[in-house]
C-alpha cells in the first residue's frame, strides 16, 4: 500500500486515525495497541507472511535490549550487545544478499546451486537498523524500555517503517507519549501537507 493510492488515502488513513481518536478517549494504552495493529496490517499489505518476521525481530530485539538493561557487568553487555548486533546483520545479510551470493558463486565457480528465491522483506533494512540503534542506546543506558506495545509502536509505526528515517528510541517515543502530539488542528494538518 503505498501513501499516495486510494486505499491509503480513502480507506486505511480514515480508519486508523477515527479509531484511534475514538479509542483515546476511553483508553490510554490502547490507542498505541491500534497503531501497532494497524501499522502490522500496513506492513502486511504487501505479503502477509513476512509479518511474522518483523514481529520475531521486534521480540528478539525487544530481549536482549531488557537483558541489557538488567546486567550490571560490563562485559556480559558488550556480549549481549555484539550477539543482539549480529544476530541482525545475519538476517539482513540472509535476506538481501544470499540469492547474490549464489548466483556469484554460479558463475565464478562454474557450479549449479539453486538460488533460494528469497523475497525481500519489505524495509527490512529500516527496521532491522533502528532495533540496532535501540541496542547501541540500551548498551549506553541513553533508553530503558520494558513496555513491549512502546517498543512495537516504536519499529512499526506505519508512516516511517517503509520510508524512514532511522530515529532513535529515545527521539520518538516521547511524542507518543504527550497528547499534546496528537492534535488535530494543528499536528495532523501540518503533517498530511
Amino acid at each position: 500500500m503505498l501513501f499516495n493510492s486510494y486505499i491509503f488515502i480513502f480507506l486505511f488513513l480514515p480508519i486508523t486515525l477515527a479509531l484511534f481518536y475514538g479509542i483515546r478517549r476511553t483508553s490510554n494504552e490502547g490507542e498505541l495497541l491500534w497503531l501497532v495493529v494497524a501499522s502490522l496490517f500496513f506492513y502486511g499489505w504487501w505479503n502477509p507472511p513476512y509479518v511474522i518476521i518483523i514481529v520475531v525481530s521486534m521480540l528478539a530485539n525487544f530481549s536482549f535490549g531488557v537483558l541489557i538493561n538488567r546486567k550490571n557487568k560490563p562485559n556480559i553487555r558488550k556480549i549481549l550487545l555484539i550477539l543482539g548486533v549480529s544476530i541482525n546483520l545475519m538476517v539482513l545479510a540472509y535476506y538481501k544478499y544470499a540469492d547474490f551470493f549464489i548466483g556469484t558463486l554460479n558463475s565464478t565457480v562454474d557450479v549449479e546451486v539453486t538460488p533460494l528465491g528469497i523475497l525481500l522483506p519489505l524495509a527490512i533494512s529500516f527496521f532491522t537498523f533502528q532495533q540496532i540503534a535501540y541496542l547501541v542506546d540500551t548498551y549506553r543506558n541513553e533508553t530503558q524500555e520494558y513496555n513491549f506495545l512502546h517498543y512495537g509502536l516504536f519499529v512499526t509505526f506505519f508512516p516511517q517503517l517503509i520510508a524512514g528515517p532511522i530515529v532513535h528510541h529515545k527521539e520518538m517515543l516521547p511524542q507518543f507519549m504527550r497528547k499534546s502530539s496528537f492534535s488535530i488542528t494543528e499536528n495532523l494538518t501540518i503533517g498530511l501537507t
